[in-house]
C-alpha cells in the first residue's frame, strides 16, 4: 500500500488527506455534496461510499455526533481513521469495510445519510479510470443507487434526509422514480455542468450509451459536458 497525499480545498478546507490507490479521491461530486452539507448538532450521520472519509470529516466538523462511514476499499478504516486523527475528529467517526450498509450495527438510525455512492455503467467506469476498482454502479450506473436508497430507506428515522448525487452519465430517471416513490420529498440542491473528458469520446462505451439513451451529454463549443445534481430526500 503507497500513501500519497490529496490538498481537500473545498468546505472547510484547506484539509490535508491521506489517500492510497484504492481508496476513491474526492471529485467534483464529492465537493458540490460538501457545498449543500447541512448538519444539526447531535445528528447521526452515515457517509455510504466515503472513499478517504472527507465528508464524514466534514458533518462531525459541522456538529455530527457520531458518523458511521463505509466504503468497500481494503484500506478504508486505515486512511478514513488516519485522516479523521488528523483533523481532530477521530473520537466521533466510525469507519468500516464493506457493502452498502451491511457492517454499520443494525441498531444506528440515521438522521442524515450521504448517498455518494458510484453512479456510472460499469462498461463506462471501466474506461474512465475514476475508480480504484474499475466498477461502477451496474450497466446502466442505477442499479447500485438504486439497492442503496432501499437499504437507506430502513435506516432512516422519519424525518430524516439523505444526500443523493446524480449525474447524467447514468440512467438518471430510474434513480429518480425509486427516490420518490420510496421518500416522497426530492429536491434539487445543486446543479452543474462538468466537461467531459475527450478520451472518453473516443472510447466504446460512452457513444453506445449515448445511443441507447442512457447517458445525456450537451455540448459548448467543441466540448462535451455532463450535469451532476444533489438531491434531497426526506423521509416520511
Amino acid at each position: 500500500m503507497t500513501a500519497t497525499w490529496f490538498d481537500w480545498k473545498g468546505r472547510l478546507g484547506p484539509l490535508r488527506l491521506r489517500l492510497t490507490d484504492t481508496v476513491f479521491r474526492p471529485s467534483t461530486v464529492t465537493g458540490l455534496i460538501a457545498q449543500v452539507l447541512e448538519v444539526e448538532e447531535g445528528d447521526t450521520v452515515v457517509d455510504v461510499g466515503c472513499g478517504c472519509g472527507i465528508l464524514a470529516i466534514i458533518a462531525a466538523k459541522l456538529g455530527a455526533s457520531h458518523v458511521h462511514a463505509v466504503d468497500v476499499s481494503p484500506d478504508v478504516v486505515e486512511v478514513g481513521t488516519a485522516n479523521a486523527e488528523e483533523h481532530g475528529v477521530a473520537d466521533r467517526i466510525s469507519f468500516y469495510r464493506g457493502d452498502l450498509f451491511d457492517p454499520i450495527p443494525r441498531d444506528v438510525e440515521a438522521d442524515l445519510i450521504i448517498g455518494d455512492v458510484s453512479g456510472i455503467p460499469d462498461d463506462l467506469a471501466a474506461e474512465s479510470g475514476w475508480f480504484p476498482d474499475g466498477r461502477g454502479g451496474g450497466p446502466t450506473g442505477a442499479e447500485l443507487p438504486v439497492r442503496m436508497l432501499r437499504e437507506a430507506r430502513e435506516r432512516l428515522r422519519d424525518g430524516g434526509r439523505l444526500l443523493l448525487p446524480t449525474g447524467s452519465l447514468q440512467d438518471q430517471g430510474t434513480i429518480l422514480e425509486t427516490a420518490r416513490t420510496l421518500y416522497g420529498s426530492v429536491r434539487e440542491l445543486i446543479s452543474r455542468a462538468i466537461p467531459l473528458p475527450g478520451q472518453l469520446m473516443a472510447g466504446r462505451a460512452l457513444p453506445e450509451l449515448v445511443r441507447r439513451g442512457v447517458v445525456e451529454l450537451s455540448q459548448r463549443g467543441s466540448r462535451y459536458l455532463w450535469q451532476a445534481r444533489v438531491w434531497e430526500l426526506t423521509a416520511g
